[in-house]
């Protein structure tokens, strides 16, 4: 008896072990500073309209493919609706700059930039000035890269 529950065990062992290699990879959008929040909570609208950092309102929310964004207004809300691909953070808001060196790191939602109307999430400011030296080859990296730092 003990050795058909041993078998058994060892037979399901390679089933039990690919199921959790398959949810191995990280998430396509960061959200880890506010639960289930995408850009730290702040609003994704405000960084290219007002090019500032500012955190959303828990009461004006959009809810897109699973991740919360929150908005200073609603006029603000209005304008994502209508284009949310223009809004999202590149890298699914990951650090633009760890990106670019092959791996993922959470954000400061305040250390941003946006070029050629694409945002752009850093670590912290001081790696946000470093990815200012060389935004271009940067960005070039990390388009290379993601979203295969994902598996990693």
């Amino acid at each position: 008896m003990i050795r058909r529950s041993f078998l058994t065990s060892l037979i399901a062992l390679p089933a039990v072990m690919s199921t959790s290699l398959a949810f191995a990879g990280k998430d396509a959008v960061f959200t880890g500073l506010v639960d289930a929040t995408g850009a730290g909570g702040y609003d994704v609208v405000a960084y290219q309209t007002e090019n500032a950092a500012k955190p959303g309102n828990e009461g004006i929310l959009v809810d897109f493919e699973g991740v919360k964004y929150r908005f200073i207004s609603q006029a603000n809300k209005a304008i994502f609706n209508a284009n949310p691909a223009k809004y999202l953070p590149a890298y699914g808001g990951y650090c633009a700059y760890a990106v670019s060196q092959g791996y993922t790191a959470k954000i400061d939602p305040e250390a941003f930039s946006v070029v050629d109307s694409r945002l752009y999430l850093n670590y912290s400011q001081s790696v946000r000035s470093k990815w200012q030296q060389d935004t271009a080859g940067y960005i070039s990296a990390a388009d290379a890269n993601w979203p295969k730092v994902l598996d990693q």
